[in-house]
């Protein structure tokens, strides 16, 4: 998106392989595969693209292999915070974290659904100010976060995408293990999630809340919560614990009270 908008001119393009390398290179339209991180050219900006427990040794190798000089680099992470970059710091660089709220498991599909994207940025000011500007001229909303609320602000995230997934899988193996027939399953999941969407989207999470809990059943819940737990030991632990959530959110709208 940065290419096509003409935001930045993309350069050398660093992956765990050459083939993902020339794969990238393809998906973006522009810039070159490198093998080495020694391939790298100097640039003005640079974006760590890596998994969490790979930025600190990513960011030393960074500072001793490659002239990043006064320049700004950026990690993607949304639970670390910019310091742990820190070895970059004696090349004189501006480092800052960019998280964008949006689950990126199709690359293609997530070129069409960007605009309007929450963008937290934390880090230096220079380098926020630089990519607060490239980030919303690819029609994201940014924001800031301060270091020390980043984990927490990340497993927000984790609540409100990562676990629907799990959810589902949950739901479906229950309902496959009482004998529903299995071609029924899934269609059922999809229009159960739909409405719970639509439900939520037109009266906000809270009132949407359904179910035993919410309705003060506590003996509905204490018996299936005992076959759960039955089935298996870790459902029957996320059972009682989202039924205690979804009880205090019926009753005050929230978690904190």
């Amino acid at each position: 998106m940065w290419h096509a908008g003409g935001v930045f001119k993309i350069q050398d393009v660093l992956t765990t392989s050459a083939a993902s390398a020339n794969e990238a290179v393809q998906f973006i339209g522009a810039g070159r595969s490198v093998h080495t991180m020694g391939d790298m050219r100097p640039a003005d900006i640079w974006m760590l693209a890596v998994p969490d427990a790979q930025i600190a040794k990513v960011a030393a190798q960074l500072a001793n292999n490659v002239n990043v000089k006064d320049g700004i680099v950026f990690h993607c992470s949304g639970a670390l915070a910019s310091n742990v970059m820190a070895p970059l710091q004696k090349q004189s660089c501006n480092l800052a974290s960019a998280h964008c709220i949006l689950s990126f498991s199709a690359p293609a599909s997530v070129i069409t659904q960007f605009a309007g994207t929450p963008c937290a940025l934390e880090g230096d000011a220079a380098a926020k100010q630089v990519l607060q500007s490239a980030f919303e001229a690819i029609g994201a909303n940014c924001f800031d976060l301060a270091a020390k609320d980043k984990v927490l602000y990340h497993a927000a995230a984790v609540f409100a995408t990562n676990f629907l997934p799990v959810l589902q899988v949950v739901a479906a193996d229950l309902w496959q293990s009482t004998g529903m027939p299995k071609e029924l399953i899934a269609p059922l999941n999809a229009s159960l999630l739909q409405k719970a969407v639509q439900n939520i989207a037109a009266q906000g999470a809270a009132k949407a809340l359904t179910g035993p809990a919410a309705r003060g059943d506590s003996e509905l819940v204490a018996m299936q919560g005992k076959a759960v737990a039955e089935w298996n030991a870790d459902a029957g632990a996320a059972y009682a614990a989202l039924s205690q959530l979804a009880a205090r959110i019926a009753q005050n709208g929230t978690i904190d009270k």
